[in-house]
């Protein structure tokens, strides 16, 4: 039978003579892979940053080192494009394209490195406190290493480009507007606060969203987990969404060479960190733990003798 045929496509139970059972599991929650992959990993993760704490951190600051570099390099094509002058404009608008996608690598390199990133654990740990596989507090205190161990990558970056001349010049220049406009947010006081709010959540919306595809385990290949991951983080780097993460290395990046007001910039990461963890752990994490669970169904609708589960 063809299987685009209207009987074929039909629902096992509107078959008639073959279950009056009803829709199984598997059908109603076709997200329990993601959710038991999710809490496999953050099994691991809580174990690491218990008892192994130290290389827990070292980890999260691998990949903000990652951050570091590859965010530098966005702004450095920027720049680059931005030098080229065709019919009296300069190529800003591709350089801003070219430099998102460069920036989407970071992404991958630090899933395959299987380094931390708070913005993809913010999503993790939800799930885990939703399933009881974990405490909020020991959630908060796994996101606050990792956050930690992110830091402590990104300011060796940026300590690393002050004794260099990586970030000077047309490249300095782009970090240094990149960093007032993300400030002026805070300084704009509660429309710019709502504003940033927006750019945050939709920021780790767009990461989670990628994670959760690359988890699922309907995608197989490695090519594909890459573009989802590399798409993911362009829009976010491209439309100008707030990353608590990428703002706080960029801010010690600028710190350390032009200064920057600490009390804004702090500001901003707050914000920053609030709305991630609302589009990642809350529109992603809680979101898809609760539509998956199927706990209440199962107990309501218990498998006939001789059934699996």
């Amino acid at each position: 039978m063809c299987p685009s045929s209207p009987t074929a496509a039909a629902p096992v139970w509107q078959r008639g003579a073959v279950s009056t059972t009803g829709p199984d599991a598997g059908a109603l929650f076709p997200g329990k892979q993601f959710i038991s992959t999710v809490l496999e990993s953050l099994e691991t993760k809580t174990a690491m940053s218990g008892t192994l704490g130290r290389r827990y951190l070292m980890r999260a600051a691998m990949a903000g080192i990652m951050i570091g570099l590859l965010y530098g390099a966005n702004y450095a094509v920027i720049a680059a494009f931005d030098q080229i002058v065709v019919g009296g404009s300069t190529l800003q608008p591709l350089g801003r394209m070219a430099g998102a996608l460069t920036f989407g690598w970071a992404l991958v390199f630090i899933y395959y490195s299987r380094s931390e990133l708070l913005t993809s654990n913010m999503m993790i740990v939800s799930i885990g406190a939703y399933h009881r596989r974990t405490s909020w507090g020991r959630a908060a205190r796994l996101l606050g290493l990792c956050y930690l161990g992110n830091v402590v990558g990104g300011l060796l970056v940026a300590v690393l480009l002050r004794f260099s001349t990586l970030a000077e010049g047309a490249v300095l220049e782009q970090m240094v507007a990149s960093v007032d406009h993300k400030l002026a947010y805070v300084a704009d006081g509660p429309a710019g606060w709502a504003d940033l709010l927006v750019r945050a959540v939709l920021c780790n919306f767009c990461i989670n969203l990628a994670m959760l595809l690359v988890y699922n385990g309907l995608i197989t290949s490695d090519v594909a987990k890459s573009s989802v991951m590399i798409v993911a983080v362009f829009v976010f780097a491209f439309l100008g969404l707030e990353h608590s993460v990428a703002n706080t290395v960029l801010f010690s990046i600028v710190g350390l060479r032009e200064g920057v007001d600490l009390g804004l910039a702090a500001g901003n990461v707050a914000f920053a960190l609030i709305g991630n963890f609302i589009g990642g752990g809350l529109l992603i994490g809680l979101y898809y733990a609760y539509v998956n669970d199927d706990t209440r169904w199962l107990r309501n609708n218990p498998p006939a003798p001789g059934e699996s589960a």
